[in-house]
């Protein structure tokens, strides 16, 4: 199974958070969807044919799309790729998007899954991200598309937020429990550079948050989606079984997908590209050369020490005789000989060929599978 990522760059007003790359306007939409459709056909061998079992629609703001718009993305998708019938497709929607009339026409439409992004079920944690949402909306626009038909939903939550208490964290979690919502994908608060909220922070104007209260709220959300029998099946990942995200599963077990869009990024097992970040250059540029992209081939290093970044993060675990097969006996042995120190410092645990981060451990995600990697 392969996948197709679809990046819409277009929003009502920038999260100060956010550094993904998008617009605060819808100027220049029509030309962006024009070079879309000519950017679907000039990629049309990139998945070789294999069929594709998801499609998730990012951004930026897709709910900002009419029904129209996103049928003619549809009708250029199915026309030229092999898409599965019972294909996963997605579409991330902010709530103050998700009124009745815009759900029962997006329940005409190919999308039978969609993102929502809450964020958080308070107003004031509502303000300090810069979203257009309010408190009642979040809540409204989960009930509203359950109303309308969809039953595979997922939220966004982002912990760590200053100002969130350990009540309110609580509060959060028990609002979104309630709601009978399938997948939550739960986020830390984190400060990147060029963004709003990291010049507010520098200026003084808005306070940085705190390490030890984002751990805390972590330690909290696993214990609680434990109790409710959510799996936590990747680090920012909760969700009832059966309804893991099949797009997002695709990044980390290493499958094969194409990007579409500006800023958007395709990997083929080999080499990883991605286009430009600019949507002038790629409505422009891309009638001309047939191609707004960059990209590098991997070396064989790479992608053994992405397989690890990636998989250790999963409840599917680190496979080691995955990594003898495809990357060499020399390659399982290190990554077993640096997980050692962590195995003892019960971080992570090895159940036959497989390596796991405890609860512990995955606090220190990322510090450890650098540890792990190929030299």
């Amino acid at each position: 199974m392969t996948g197709i990522y679809i990046h819409i760059p277009f929003c009502k007003q920038k999260c100060h958070y956010c550094n993904f790359f998008s617009r605060a306007t819808l100027r220049d939409k029509d030309a962006f969807l024009k070079a879309l459709q000519s950017e679907i056909k000039n990629r049309k061998d990139y998945l070789n044919g294999e069929s594709v079992g998801s499609i998730y629609l990012g951004g930026g703001t897709p709910s900002l799309l009419q029904k129209p718009e996103i049928e003619e993305i549809f009708r250029h998708l199915y026309k030229t790729f092999q898409i599965d019938a019972d294909a996963e497709i997605t579409l991330e929607a902010n709530p103050d998007d998700l009124n009745r009339g815009k759900l029962d026409e997006l329940k005409t439409t190919p999308v039978n899954r969609l993102s929502i992004g809450v964020q958080s079920f308070h107003d004031d944690d509502l303000k300090y991200l810069n979203r257009v949402h309010n408190a009642e909306q979040a809540a409204s626009s989960v009930r509203n598309a359950q109303d309308a038909g969809f039953a595979n939903l997922t939220i966004d939550l982002i912990y760590g937020i200053p100002g969130l208490s350990i009540n309110k964290w609580e509060y959060n979690l028990q609002t979104f429990f309630s709601m009978d919502v399938p997948h939550l994908s739960a986020y830390s608060l984190t400060v990147e550079s060029a963004t709003a909220l990291h010049k507010l922070i520098e200026k003084g104007k808005m306070n940085e948050p705190e390490e030890n209260e984002s751990i805390r709220h972590f330690k909290m959300l696993m214990e609680r989606c434990r109790k409710h029998d959510f799996v936590h099946y990747e680090i920012s990942n909760f969700c009832r079984e059966g309804f893991y995200s099949r797009h997002n599963s695709l990044y980390w077990v290493g499958g094969n997908y194409l990007g579409l869009g500006p800023s958007a990024h395709s990997y083929n097992g080999i080499s990883r590209r991605w286009n430009v970040s600019s949507i002038h250059k790629y409505i422009n540029e891309l009638p001309v050369a047939n191609e707004v992209f960059e990209e590098e081939v991997l070396s064989l290093r790479q992608r053994n020490n992405e397989y690890i970044m990636t998989s250790l993060r999963t409840s599917w675990g680190c496979d080691l005789q995955h990594i003898e097969n495809v990357f060499g006996e020399m390659a399982a042995e290190q990554c077993l000989g640096n997980a050692k120190k962590f195995i003892s410092e019960q971080k992570i645990n090895k159940v036959g060929n497989k390596l796991f981060l405890t609860d512990y451990g995955k606090l220190f995600a990322d510090g450890i599978a650098a540890e792990l990697f190929m030299e």
